[in-house]
């Protein structure tokens, strides 16, 4: 296991409770993830902040009708990281094996229904152990097509994204062009199923 640095830690942490579903919880956590956001680099903060007043000063219900409409019911504002390299075809189903090698080794358990490349998850896995920096970082372009079709929604959520995307090396010409091309052509498209797939990250993702 590779341990996270600590300020890193928490912006990881962070913004995965702010790309989650707006329930109870996350929504009861937004006072002591606003304080700890003081303690961040502004590279990031700036970002979080806000996203965390959006939700602070928010009604649960529009909220969570709001998160709905985006990240449900929008596909290129999907939050599964290999949905945009591999679209709904056997590679994603091999993609997400290594997701699933990689919490493993980390020792974190993969649990409650969500994929295992759900960006928060991920994240999650980030904020204890570096192989969850990995996988980010392994997944850039679909990082970067997210915040693109966020910024096209004018959503505030590309703020959280763009926060992750501070944290990680700038990408490079092959990655650029790998998100060029699928900002084009969208996805692979391949119908298949993913039901042995269907695992959660150990924080209880949105049910």
């Amino acid at each position: 296991m590779t341990t996270t640095p600590l300020w890193r830690a928490a912006a990881a942490r962070a913004a995965s409770l702010l790309l989650r579903y707006p329930d109870v919880d996350t929504l009861d956590a937004l006072p002591t993830l606003l304080a700890a956001l003081d303690e961040l680099p502004d590279t990031v903060a700036s970002h979080l902040r806000p996203v965390a007043l959006h939700r602070r000063d928010g009604h649960p219900t529009r909220l969570a009708a709001e998160y709905v409409e985006l990240f449900d019911f929008r596909r290129r504002c999907a939050l599964h990281l290999t949905y945009y390299s591999c679209g709904d075809t056997r590679k994603r189903g091999e993609a997400l094996v290594g997701f699933i090698a990689a919490y493993k080794a980390a020792g974190v358990e993969v649990i409650d229904g969500e994929l295992p490349d759900y960006l928060p998850a991920v994240l999650d896995l980030a904020a204890v152990d570096g192989v969850g920096w990995r996988l980010l970082r392994d997944n850039r372009v679909g990082l970067d097509l997210l915040t693109e079709s966020l910024g096209r929604e004018k959503s505030i959520y590309r703020h959280a994204v763009e926060a992750v995307r501070a944290m990680l090396p700038p990408a490079g010409p092959a990655e650029l062009r790998a998100a060029a091309h699928l900002a084009r052509t969208g996805p692979p498209v391949e119908q298949v199923g993913l039901e042995p797939f269907g695992l959660v990250d150990t924080t209880g993702g949105r049910r």
